[in-house]
């Protein structure tokens, strides 16, 4: 029995923007989309919460807050309004996590290691998918299914 003390720091919850590149810029307090795009002018901010598979990517508005705990990414603005495709939600997946492995260093200095994986569909599996929501006749009463993209400590 002994006095027990950890030398593991807290964590800052930020919110995490994925860039064109594959670069990571966390923000621990409010800050606008309008300010991230005069840094960034060629690209549009959209939440990873909010892309859905083979629907139109939609940009986040100028006078909004990012979230503290989410996850973001900035995108060319030619992929505005397109549908995001399977292999391309897995490819910023992809990005996402190799961002956020070399931000986090592993586990030094009491950080976690953080890790995003890819929902990954076969071609076939989605066109059950969609043949089984258009059978259903309907939205009745089902939720949109929504992949998520957030990093998850292990």
């Amino acid at each position: 029995m002994g006095i027990c003390s950890s030398s593991e720091s807290a964590a800052v919850a930020t919110a995490k923007l994925i860039l064109h590149d594959g670069s990571l810029q966390e923000f621990s307090y409010p800050v606008k989309v309008s300010y991230v795009l005069q840094k960034n002018p060629s690209c549009f901010i959209c939440n990873s919460d909010e892309m859905d598979f083979d629907d139109a990517l939609s940009a986040i508005n100028d006078d909004e807050e990012l979230q503290i705990g989410q996850l973001y990414f900035a995108l060319p603005l030619n992929r505005l309004r397109q549908p995001l495709q399977a292999e391309e939600m897995a490819a910023l997946a992809v990005k996402a996590n190799s961002a956020l492995m070399k931000c986090s260093g592993g586990d030094k200095c009491g950080h976690r290691r953080r890790s995003v994986s890819p929902v990954v569909f076969t071609v076939e599996e989605l066109k059950t998918r969609k043949r089984v929501a258009a059978g259903r006749g309907g939205a009745g009463g089902r939720k949109k299914f929504a992949a998520n993209l957030m990093a998850i400590p292990e």
